[in-house]
């Protein structure tokens, strides 16, 4: 049986999920609770005149948020937690609505790598931004108005046999019988903006089942998401709890990674550096200054990664099965896709042993190809140590993943001992 502690934060977690349909709005929701712990918002646009105790800065789909303890001195580093925002889906196609048969659709467009059959015959929403043509964004959510519909097995006989689905042809969400019915025009309605007033949005499609816990003994938690929900989560409420050493904590929660990160606001992007140098001048260090903060800061790179499946376990390196519930993954790759070392594993055994954590280690099959996050984009951007964690899942990349219900809990713990200075 999970300790309350675990279950009072997997609710809270639920709710997070839920508030949080794509990157923007995880951000938005992010923002909030941030301003409510007495954090600054910061204006990228404007020189910052001091960058003391708890501040954050937005942009787009991605959030930075700092805290800068009263102990900073000239042997003071960061210390960066990094995470992503985005998660699979499907975004909404520029004249998105047709009529086929009947039926109103509405064209999507892949994000990322959703494992497509798991979005099947799942009521869907849609949310996102709506931009006008003056630049204004504005943030919207619909209910459940939307269906990708599988074909029934009466009408293909080998459905369960070999399962194909074309991007194109079989993605595509039954919407209406309203045959008139535009989907821009009604996001407008929803979002309360002139129709004739945008110029473009980013609008993504979302599963409306809420999370759940279960299992015999409340062991399991469903949601969506949580690729990589978890790890922005965790670290938050680490940032929200932690008593900092004498190194500035930093939270970067990036969008795109589910797309390769070459954004603005992705970990390929500029977003941190910017905020790491504006940082160091706000407390008085030159260029040179700058380089040797940087010598003395880490990284923690927090993106999910996979328990054994009992079903797949010849997928699976045969001498490692992480399992949810036994502690987060320490993610290790020969091919450098985790950027984890030995300097960086004991920097994490540290933060584990300081907040009593169990940790597991994560290393591919040979034979099969392993994934990557944003830590390599990090360390070769700041040539910082870096270090490869996460919650172990079950079916990454489904519109419903699987956790253990202790694990965000272990997450944020070990997150915030890392901060405190283990």
């Amino acid at each position: 049986m999970p300790s309350d502690a675990a279950l009072d934060l997997i609710g809270t977690f639920a709710d997070f999920v839920t508030a949080s349909p794509t990157s923007y709005h995880a951000v938005d929701t992010m923002a909030q609770l941030l301003r409510g712990a007495g954090f600054t918002q910061l204006d990228e646009r404007t020189a910052w005149e001091r960058v003391s105790g708890g501040q954050f800065v937005v942009r787009d789909g991605a959030l930075i948020a700092w805290l800068v303890p009263e102990g900073v001195d000239q042997d003071s580093g960061f210390r960066i937690v990094g995470s992503h925002t985005d998660s699979p889906s499907f975004k909404l196609k520029p004249n998105a609505a047709t009529t086929t048969a009947g039926w109103r659709q509405i064209g999507m467009e892949v994000y990322g790598g959703p494992l497509f059959n798991s979005w099947l015959d799942r009521e869907i929403g849609l949310a996102g931004r709506l931009v006008t043509i003056d630049g204004t964004a504005s943030l919207v959510r619909t209910g459940a108005i939307a269906r990708i519909a599988q074909l029934a097995p009466h009408l293909d006989r080998s459905v369960n046999d070999n399962l194909h689905l074309d991007k194109q042809q079989h993605l595509m969400p039954v919407l209406s019988l309203d045959t008139e019915l535009d989907v821009e025009e009604y996001l407008c309605q929803q979002a309360r903006i002139d129709a004739g007033d945008l110029a473009h949005h980013d609008i993504y499609a979302f599963t409306t089942e809420p999370p759940a816990v279960f299992g015999p003994h409340e062991e399991f938690f469903a949601s969506p998401r949580m690729d990589n929900l978890t790890s922005v989560f965790a670290s938050l409420q680490a940032l929200l709890d932690v008593e900092p050493g004498r190194d500035v904590a930093v939270l970067a929660a990036f969008d795109h990674e589910e797309v390769g990160s070459a954004t603005r606001s992705g970990a390929c992007g500029p977003f941190l550096e910017d905020v790491l140098v504006r940082l160091a001048a706000g407390l008085g260090l030159d260029a040179a200054g700058y380089r040797a903060m940087l010598a003395r800061s880490s990284c923690i790179s927090a993106d999910a990664g996979h328990a054994v499946h009992p079903n797949y376990v010849h997928m699976h390196d045969p001498n490692n099965h992480p399992l949810p519930n036994q502690g987060p993954l320490l993610k290790i790759n020969a091919q450098q896709r985790y950027a984890t070392d030995g300097i960086g594993g004991a920097l994490w055994k540290r933060a584990c042993e300081a907040a009593d954590v169990p940790t597991q280690p994560f290393v591919s099959n040979n034979a099969v190809p392993c994934g990557s996050t944003t830590g390599p984009l990090t360390a070769t951007r700041l040539g910082i140590t870096t270090v490869d964690v996460g919650i172990p899942l079950l079916s990454m990349h489904s519109a419903r993943e699987l956790c253990g219900v202790e694990d965000p809990w272990y997450f944020k713990r070990a997150l915030e001992a890392y901060w405190a200075g283990a």
